[in-house]
């Protein structure tokens, strides 16, 4: 069963930082481009960030240079780097990657990890 794990969420107070990580698991023969999405309650589901499989990124205007997406292709993770975090932050991450697995490319979603920025 191909999945996507997400940790690292949490309650962080603002001007702070966190770490994102998702791993995909499973039957998995490649993946392509990695990304993390956002949704705040009453909003639609935003890119944040996204990374191809050659490196590079892409960002939201709302959030560079304060957030770095990076992977390790070894391990089958992207993380989500996010520093001076603001309260506007506040949201469910989503990791999202294009996994090859069996004959086709398929896109696949984490479950979502909450980020509150509060003091």
């Amino acid at each position: 069963q191909v999945q996507l794990v997400e940790s690292g969420g949490g309650l962080v107070q603002p001007g702070g930082s966190l770490r994102l990580s998702c791993a995909a698991s499973g039957s998995i023969f490649s993946i392509n481009a990695m990304g993390w999405y956002r949704q705040a309650p009453g909003k639609q589901r935003e890119l944040v960030a996204a990374i191809t499989s050659g490196g590079s990124t892409n960002y939201a205007d709302s959030v560079k240079g304060r957030f770095t997406i990076s992977r390790d292709n070894a391990k089958n993770t992207v993380y989500l780097q996010m520093n001076s975090l603001k309260p506007e932050d506040t949201a469910v991450y989503y990791c999202n990657a294009d996994l090859a697995v069996g004959l086709g490319v398929y896109d696949y979603w984490g479950q979502g990890t909450q980020v509150t920025v509060s003091s």
